[in-house]
């Protein structure tokens, strides 16, 4: 990383972002931030963060720029409305938002104009991951300034150069896309297996060690297995990555069939109640659904 980076600032100190900027202060960055909940901030500033009331501020004293936000419109809101008149030649943005592809493209050509640097890098890991400092992180832009902030990147987990910018949400996408539906097989196996006489806490047990194994099965095949649905990443949050996912599809004239109907799936658990709860409460409506 280039010395001359070594002042951060971060936007969007919510349930991902704040263990991400905890970590990147660890890491001996100087950092500033904004929330526009000002509440959320103060454990970082006991931290020894420097906490700006107006984002401009935050905007002229940094040198790089994190942002960790809701949805494509809170990022275009902020990114494009709030942040890119106080830009200066030379800086970067860095949105750690799961958006479309299109809103990335879009973001990235309106801060060009103030000759800043954008890269789009999701995140993947979850609220451990981003605890631990072990999130996968995939970027898309400019190769240069990829390698130029590596050591922010590892301050939070690993990351990975996909491609120009827009390829790191289409690897968010491709991502979300096995995690959805994984959630949904492993859902479905579980309840069988339960129906069946089996014991579905062996049943899992045994299945880790053969080629259904994986983080899926491990993590939240726990959570389904003792109810336990606080959101690491939430229902309404997987749902606006399925959604996603079919509209990325329908750019690019593709027919993913079991994504769209996990996404209908989805759309339903939300429907049910329980948006706030852990994208792996699909279970809760995948087996209400089994005895009908």
């Amino acid at each position: 990383m280039s010395s001359s980076i070594k002042t951060v600032g971060f936007i969007g100190t919510g349930l991902m972002g704040l263990p991400m900027a905890k970590n990147i202060l660890s890491k001996r960055f100087k950092l500033n931030v904004w929330n526009r909940t000002p509440d959320k901030t103060s454990e970082l500033q006991k931290k020894g963060a420097k906490v700006f009331k107006d984002i401009k501020d935050l905007v002229q004293n940094s040198k790089v720029i994190v942002s960790m936000l809701a949805n494509d419109d809170v990022c275009k809101a902020i990114l494009i409305k709030k942040i890119q008149p106080y830009l200066k030649k030379g800086q970067i943005v860095i949105d750690m938002s799961s958006t479309t592809q299109n809103t990335a493209l879009e973001i990235g050509k309106a801060l060009k104009k103030k000759k800043a640097s954008f890269l789009d890098a999701p995140v993947s890991g979850g609220t451990i991951g981003a605890e631990k400092g072990t999130l996968a992180i995939m970027v898309g832009g400019e190769k240069k300034i990829f390698n130029n902030v590596m050591l922010l990147f590892k301050s939070m987990g690993t990351a990975i150069y996909v491609g120009k910018t827009g390829c790191g949400q289409v690897a968010k996408l491709a991502n979300q896309t096995i995690v959805g539906i994984s959630i949904g097989a492993v859902s479905e196996a579980l309840i069988l297996a339960e129906a069946a006489g089996a014991d579905p806490k062996a049943v899992r047990e045994i299945m880790l060690h053969g080629f259904a194994g994986g983080p899926i099965l491990k993590n939240h095949g726990l959570r389904i297995l003792t109810k336990n649905f606080k959101p690491g990443g939430k229902a309404s949050t997987q749902l606006k990555d399925m959604n996603n996912i079919i509209a990325t599809a329908k750019k690019y004239k593709l027919n993913l069939p079991i994504a769209k109907k996990v996404q209908e799936l989805y759309a339903k658990t939300v429907k049910s109640g329980r948006a706030n709860l852990d994208h792996s409460a699909l279970y809760l409506f995948i087996k209400a659904l089994s005895r009908q």
